[in-house]
């Protein structure tokens, strides 16, 4: 069975916003991995913050972790005591070469979309 698509959060949004089990897609460099604790970290800058993305890989492995890659992540959200979110990978790819602000846009016009079909939806049931 495949995980469901899961929506699009960009890292700086994961920051609890995102309900606990929820599938979730986002991106970031991978700046560590462990492979003892089954966890890498995916980092990413948005304006002048640097934002940092656990990911839990026990699902995923074992993958050619390539340290300074861009890589997506599909997966469910998890929240752990003690710690920020997590996320428990279904899916943990190379994106290498991927234009991130065209990601950006992309994902921020889907919204849009969405949000404009809700709206007629909504409207054309009163």
């Amino acid at each position: 069975m495949l995980p469901n698509a899961g929506i699009y959060y960009f890292p700086w949004e994961i920051n609890g916003s995102v309900p606990e089990g929820e599938a979730l897609r986002t991106f970031g460099r991978l700046c560590c991995y462990d492979l003892a604790r089954s966890e890498a970290v995916l980092t990413a800058q948005h304006r002048a913050a640097q934002y940092r993305v656990c990911v839990d890989t026990s699902f995923v492995e074992p993958f050619q972790a390539q340290l300074g890659s861009l890589y997506m992540v599909l997966g469910e959200a998890e929240h752990r005591e003690g710690e920020g979110p997590v996320v428990k990978a279904r899916i943990l790819t190379c994106v290498e070469g991927m234009n991130l602000p065209l990601l950006e846009q992309a994902v921020q016009e889907q919204r849009k979309y969405f949000h404009e079909r809700q709206q007629r939806m909504g409207n054309g049931t009163s």
